[in-house]
């Protein structure tokens, strides 16, 4: 059939062609072509604060005292986290910390052990 693109908003295949853009009918969200061509290569990388790459099943170590919201609790500084699954979104990596139980952390907050 076509070979356009589906939307990257709401993945309809009804997607067509306006000079140099792409239009969705669906969701009235238009993009450019050479985004669609750039989004295809493009594999988000996961870092650390020191710039090394992560990835799932890593264990990590916090390097900052992050406030649990909504309770008392502190995760501090050194707390080793095996395991971690990367996400996307605005907390970067789901995780079971000890003794606190599974949360968000973002990647900015942790280093990677060797």
């Amino acid at each position: 059939m076509s070979d356009l693109p589906n939307c990257p908003k709401c993945n309809s295949e009804y997607s067509y062609e306006d000079g140099n853009m792409l239009i969705c009918p669906e969701c009235a969200h238009e993009w450019s072509k050479d985004a669609a061509a750039n989004n295809d290569d493009a594999e988000r990388v996961y870092k650390d604060a020191n710039g090394n790459v992560l990835n799932d099943g890593d264990t990590v170590t916090v390097i900052k005292d992050l406030k649990v919201k909504g309770t008392s609790s502190v995760v501090k500084v050194g707390t080793k986290v095996k395991g971690i699954r990367l996400v996307d979104g605005d907390h970067d990596i789901d995780c079971k910390v000890p003794g606190i139980g599974p949360m968000k952390l973002k990647t900015q907050f942790v280093k990677k052990v060797s």
